[in-house]
């Protein structure tokens, strides 16, 4: 292995190294708060990495995993929102259950499940690392001692995503049968018989994908996996596990020119436009702010398939794979606010999870009622947010391309969004009726809550920097 190896691939050393270390320190010391912030330290070590990583170049080892700034990327992300998960969960475990350390252990596999997923340029490596973030995720969605809710929605995703692992893997046999390839190499070229095995697997494997992202028409595990979830959890399967599959899925449709099968590219404009429009209504049906924040989930995923495709059409170097990378910056950040505000309010009988229950909190709780409106308006593409800036950098790539269904899609799916999104912020400004029964924030829960919200506003006002640093960074 050549040092420019060694030094890509030391983010992943220190990550997987620092796993290994946290089983010693959990089997010496049974220490809720040492685990915690060992766990934040083994992070932040492995962010201390990336630059150096990032300075040799792209770097491909033995044809399965690719290191480069996209990859990095994404390292960086799932690390920022890992470290949020921590700050926000540690009450939040404290109040549930006798056994804390282990869950950060999980989080931290999970983390390196999604690092390695985002870097994978070959199918077992994708498989594997596909594995090993929703391995985690079955037990962190389960994790507290008692309470059907979070067992009955760990149970549903471990069948349905197994299915879709399943299916996915099926596809991926018949691809390397028909072209002979195990990397994400083109099989456009594929002639003869061998084209209708080709054809079937790519169908296979996207909708093994599509499933995953949980878009429509494979979307309904999301309401009852998020609703069941613990707080935090739920926040981190929204953002990183999405996330993870999303670079996955670009880098194989940019490296295999996936979208220059004309049937191919119409069924992922069709489930992107469908995606936009339905998630978007039955948010509007919601009272409950996970399964609102769900199926708002479902729309989102919708719009970064345009960015998908124009990256498709244009090349890694285009503004398509920009608008991605920018968009889901801005979306880790709302959406972490999101959930983070639900989880620092929610108390030990529960998570804070009817609308009616933020009813009254702009009077009573402002500060943190005024990420959570930052978050909703965010989410809505309001100016002044970072998710203004996403959603117009995806109307440029799009129009760039002139994608214009996508657009319209887009227009009337954030025009639909608005409304439920103000649901949120009016219910927040009512008068309360009566004296407040919610607990009290914790401090490092409200320090992630406020460093989100401030992420928010000053990335919408001045998104120069995050801009900047994506177009260095390249595309897959």
């Amino acid at each position: 292995m050549t040092a420019d190896q060694i030094t890509a691939l030391m983010p992943f050393f220190v990550l997987a190294g620092g796993i290994t270390l946290q089983l010693l320190v959990i089997a010496f010391m049974r220490s809720h708060r040492v685990a915690a912030v060992f766990t934040a330290l083994v992070f932040v070590a492995a962010l201390a990495f990336v630059p150096g990583a990032v300075g040799v170049g792209t770097v491909v080892i033995h044809d399965v995993v690719t290191i480069d700034g996209y990859a990095l990327f994404f390292f960086t992300l799932f690390g920022i929102a890992a470290l949020a998960t921590i700050l926000l969960c540690y009450r939040y475990w404290e109040e549930r259950t006798d056994y804390h350390e282990e869950f950060y252990i999980l989080l931290a596999t999970a983390v390196l499940g999604a690092c390695s997923t985002a870097a994978a340029s070959h199918f077992v490596t994708l498989l594997i690392s596909l594995e090993v973030l929703s391995i985690s995720l079955y037990v962190m969605i389960a994790y507290p001692q008692s309470g059907r809710p979070s067992l009955e929605a760990a149970a549903k995703y471990l069948i349905l995503s197994g299915a879709a692992t399943s299916t996915m893997l099926f596809g991926i046999a018949l691809i390397f049968m028909a072209s002979g390839h195990m990397d994400f190499a083109p099989v456009g070229s594929v002639a003869g018989s061998d084209a209708v095995y080709a054809a079937v697997g790519q169908g296979m494997l996207l909708m093994g994908i599509f499933f995953k992202l949980s878009l429509v028409p494979f979307h309904m595990w999301t309401p009852d996996v998020y609703q069941g979830a613990p707080a935090p959890v739920a926040g981190f399967v929204a953002t990183a596990s999405k996330a993870a599959v999303f670079a996955a899925f670009m880098r194989y449709t940019v490296d295999a020119g996936l979208l220059d099968t004309e049937s191919i590219a119409f069924i992922v404009v069709l489930v992107g436009v469908v995606s936009m429009v339905i998630g978007n209504l039955l948010a509007l049906l919601q009272t409950n702010l996970k399964r609102l924040l769900a199926y708002s989930s479902i729309a989102h995923l919708g719009y970064l398939l345009i960015a998908l495709v124009v990256a498709a059409e244009l090349g890694a170097a285009s503004i398509g794979v920009e608008a991605a990378l920018v968009y889901i910056a801005g979306y880790f950040a709302m959406t972490l606010a999101a959930f983070g505000v639900m989880s620092v309010l929610s108390g030990p009988d529960g998570d804070l999870e009817d609308l009616s229950e933020y009813e009254g909190l702009f009077w009573e709780r402002p500060i943190i009622a005024s990420v959570l409106a930052a978050a909703a308006l965010s989410l809505a593409g309001i100016p002044l947010t970072v998710g203004f800036i996403a959603k117009f950098y995806l109307f440029a790539a799009g129009a760039e391309n002139a994608q214009w269904v996508l657009l319209w899609a887009l227009v009337v799916g954030s025009a639909i969004g608005v409304y439920y999104y103000l649901r949120i912020v009016f219910a927040m400004t009512k008068k309360p009726d009566t004296e407040s029964t919610l607990p009290s924030a914790a401090p490092a829960g409200m320090v992630a809550v406020v460093v989100l919200g401030l992420a928010i506003v000053v990335l919408g006002i001045a998104p120069a920097p995050v801009v900047d640093l994506v177009q260095a960074l390249g595309g897959p």
